[in-house]
Order: C-alpha cells, then sequence, then structure tokens
C-alpha cells in the first residue's frame, strides 16, 4: 500500500523530471526571456500602446475577425476572441478601449501557430474591444466589436 508521503515524493520527482525537459511551462518564462512589453500593458489608450509596440495606426481590416457577446451579464469574465486567417501575422492583441489599460491580451504567433485565440478578459464598463493582427511586414489591421457590460468587473 503506497502512502501519502510515497506518493507526494513520487509527484515531486515526475515533476522535477518534466521541469529538467522543459516541459512544464514557466509562470516568468516571457519576462525572463525579454519578451514582456511593460509600457504596452501600462498604455492607457490605443495610441499610447501602438507607440509603445513601435507600430503604426491600426487599419479595419475584414480579414481580422473578433467574437464575443454583444451583452455581458459579468464584465470580470468577458469571454473574447481574435483570430486572422491572413499569412504573415506575428501578433494578435485584444483590446478593450475603455479598460485602465487598454491591452488585455498579447499572443505571438508564427507560421505554424494558427492565429486564432480566445479567451476572458475583464471589462470595467461597456466599451468597444478591438482584435488587432500585426502583420510582418508591418501594417496593423482590426476589427472592432461593441460590447455592453450590465455588471461591472474592474472595481465598478
Amino acid at each position: 500500500m503506497q502512502t501519502r508521503r510515497d506518493m507526494l515524493s513520487h509527484s515531486a520527482k515526475v515533476a522535477l523530471m518534466l521541469a529538467g525537459a522543459g516541459l512544464v511551462p514557466s509562470v516568468s518564462l516571457a519576462q525572463a526571456a525579454g519578451d514582456y512589453n511593460k509600457a504596452a500593458f501600462e498604455a492607457k489608450t490605443i495610441d499610447d500602446l501602438m507607440k509603445a509596440l513601435g507600430a503604426g495606426k491600426p487599419v479595419e481590416s475584414k480579414d481580422v475577425t473578433i467574437t464575443g457577446p454583444d451583452i455581458a451579464e459579468n464584465g470580470a469574465v468577458v469571454p473574447i476572441g481574435a483570430a486572422t486567417t491572413l499569412p504573415g501575422a506575428k501578433r494578435l492583441l485584444l483590446l478593450v478601449e475603455k479598460n485602465p489599460s487598454v491591452l488585455s491580451a498579447m499572443f505571438d504567433v508564427n507560421e505554424s501557430v494558427e492565429a486564432n485565440f480566445s479567451t476572458r478578459v475583464k471589462m470595467g464598463q461597456s466599451s468597444d474591444v478591438y482584435a488587432v493582427a500585426m502583420m510582418g511586414d508591418g501594417k496593423v489591421l482590426f476589427a472592432k466589436k461593441e460590447v455592453k457590460v450590465t455588471l461591472g468587473g474592474c472595481g465598478g
């Protein structure tokens, strides 16, 4: 019969082996790799965000799609998705215009990764939500959708 102590010891050994093989993601991997852009995540406006990312002004495009509810009953967990089928996408962003920090999520992509992501964002009030595709050729394309929030998530 295996004791609790034996099981915990075995689990710890397995976790160490997986970590040693690089199979366990690190919470601070992006920050340790220098990929975390603090200025981008602290930007208050879309223009400030584009400046922090070294990008030009976004242009609306039918080749970028955004999904989300028309009305979110709880602003603390609003399901939002962003996608593009265009080749050459390097990064997808999810922006909430009226949040204290406009950038909610940033996904780096390449030809091996399908540029299609879904997550949940926090919204303090009704706002336009943007899916932004940053392309390898420097173009910045977006789609937007208005999401009305009935119960605030960002402190209000």
